[in-house]
């Protein structure tokens, strides 16, 4: 039974890697000829569908691997995980990505033509690309070349950095189209009596880099070195 388990998760994450990996891919190869041909502004319509599906994709690094979820929860419900995710470091990078992807993107096409979109893109895509096809060669043939584990953790030095500047201008951008169209801010009176203003959290959503930014850093910085220090000993 075991064995079997073992089986069915690496079919199941040798599936979702490769998958991931030709989405991203996608993403990239379709970025960069929009790039070349029509220049940035064409970028985000030549790219909107593959990037909606593969980034909200993602959300299965969350919800399906059953390690993110605290200890007692995976005893009682007798779940052992299928990968070590730590909540910590992957849940607010899918929600930033996500807020970037549907709560500006697509939901403000005013902000589509900026150049951001197109080095946020590239950021994103060399991360990805890289990261999922060491995955999936990890768990479909059990290794993976020297070089590719080089490029896993250290692509992230210029992309990380570059990729955020991008999301943090792209909110910044988009405030004053937020304000003037009071998109998703529900206004009191209402039976809820409650109210939301979509500009405020997106304010609050930038202050959320300052302290998330260095912590994510670190933590790369720390498996990087880990990863590489362990890849020398073998």
């Amino acid at each position: 039974m075991a064995a079997d388990g073992s089986m069915v998760r690496r079919l199941y994450l040798s599936i979702y890697n490769w998958v991931a990996f030709i989405g991203w891919a996608q993403v990239l190869c379709y970025t960069i000829l929009a790039l070349l041909d029509k220049g940035h502004e064409a970028v985000y319509a030549a790219i909107e569908r593959p990037l909606l599906f593969t980034q909200t994709a993602a959300i299965l690094e969350v919800l399906v691997f059953p390690s993110s979820l605290p200890l007692f929860i995976r005893e009682n419900w007798r779940l052992r995980g299928l990968v070590r995710s730590p909540v910590s470091s992957t849940l607010p990078q899918i929600t930033g990505r996500l807020f970037i992807t549907w709560g500006i993107l697509w939901s403000f096409p005013e902000t589509q033509s900026y150049i951001f979109v197109t080095s946020l893109l590239i950021c994103w895509c060399i991360i990805e690309v890289t990261r999922y096809s060491f995955y999936g060669m990890k768990e479909s043939f059990g290794f993976t070349p020297s070089w590719l584990l080089w490029l896993r953790y250290s692509t992230f030095i210029a992309c990380f950095p570059v990729g955020v500047v991008s999301e943090i201008c792209l909110a910044y951008t988009v405030l004053p189209f937020m304000k003037a169209s009071e998109k998703y801010c529900l206004r009191m009176p209402n039976k809820w009596n409650f109210s939301f203003n979509y500009f405020y959290a997106n304010v609050f959503f930038m202050a959320l880099y300052v302290p998330v930014v260095p912590y994510l850093f670190h933590h790369m910085i720390a498996q990087r070195k880990k990863a590489l220090s362990k890849a020398k000993t073998t």
